[in-house]
Parts: C-alpha cells; sequence; structure tokens
C-alpha cells in the first residue's frame, strides 16, 4: 500500500472515533439533563383574532369551582394540586402530572378529568396493576370524584378539596 493510502484510511479511521465520542457525549448530554423544556407563548406573541372574530361576543364558558388534589396519607403528605381545565394524570413515571414516590402505583395510574357541563370531575383508573380504591370500593370504570371522598393508590390518599 501506498503512504497516501494509509494516511487516508488513518484520517478516516480518526473522524469515525470523533464522531462515535461525539454521539456517546449527545446521549450522555441527554441522560444527564433531560428534555428540553420550551416557554410557553406571551399574549403578546399569540396570534392576534380578525376584527370580525373580535366583534362576536364570546360565549363564556360555564364557571368552574375551584378545586385542589390534596395528598392526605403517604410519602407526599400535603402536597396540593391546583385543579384547571386540563387532565391530570398520576403515576410513578416522569410524564404524570403528580408524580408519586409510591412502589404500589404504576408508572400511569391514574386521570382526573373534568366533567361534562363544567361541574365536577371524574376520577379514571388506567388499568394499574394494583388498582385504585375511591371510598371503600375499587374503580373499574370512570367514577364522578366527590370533593371529601378518598382516592386510594398503593399507600397514597388523595382528596379532593374545594
Amino acid at each position: 500500500m501506498s503512504e497516501l493510502t494509509l494516511t487516508v484510511l488513518r484520517l478516516g479511521l480518526l473522524a469515525l472515533l470523533w464522531a462515535f465520542v461525539l454521539a456517546v457525549v449527545g446521549v450522555l448530554r441527554t441522560d444527564l439533563l433531560g428534555t428540553r423544556v420550551t416557554a410557553r407563548r406571551t399574549e403578546r406573541e399569540r396570534p392576534r383574532r380578525s376584527r370580525a372574530a373580535a366583534a362576536e361576543p364570546e360565549t363564556p364558558a360555564p364557571r368552574r369551582e375551584r378545586a385542589t388534589l390534596v395528598v392526605t396519607e403517604g410519602s407526599l403528605r400535603g402536597t396540593t394540586l391546583a385543579l384547571g381545565r386540563a387532565p391530570v394524570l398520576i403515576g410513578r413515571g416522569a410524564d404524570c402530572t403528580l408524580v408519586l414516590d409510591d412502589e404500589y402505583a404504576s408508572t400511569r395510574h391514574v386521570r382526573i378529568t373534568p366533567a361534562e357541563g363544567g361541574t365536577g370531575w371524574v376520577v379514571e383508573d388506567l388499568q394499574s396493576t394494583n388498582g385504585t380504591h375511591l371510598g371503600r370500593e375499587r374503580l373499574s370504570a370512570p367514577q364522578p370524584f366527590e370533593p371529601g371522598t378518598p382516592l386510594r393508590i398503593g399507600r397514597t390518599v388523595l382528596e379532593l378539596r374545594r
């Protein structure tokens, strides 16, 4: 082999080695720092409505009483979560709204959603391994979640308060 061929092979292997090292660093960076969080748009950045749409009166959404989800038993005792219009996902998974440190909780254990009509809340078990108890009964289908009723997920007990 000529000296030129050996030099080209060495440089190619060196470039391949650096590409591998950079790929490993990128994966480690993602694992250590997690996913990137993007900021929400402010009112000024949101697109404006046309004048015709602005002239039409908006129908007001039904008023929902403010509700708070309170952890009454378990490792997160005293934790509160204000409920809004968005569904709340509870479990051990990092993508959950309320992340439980409970070995009896599934990754995605329970979903709490606003009830139709704008009043109240509905709790739904997401096929968890150990089940969910609303009051004294095991949850098998979506049920209304009334204030003061305990919701047991493993060793964690939650309560809806207004």
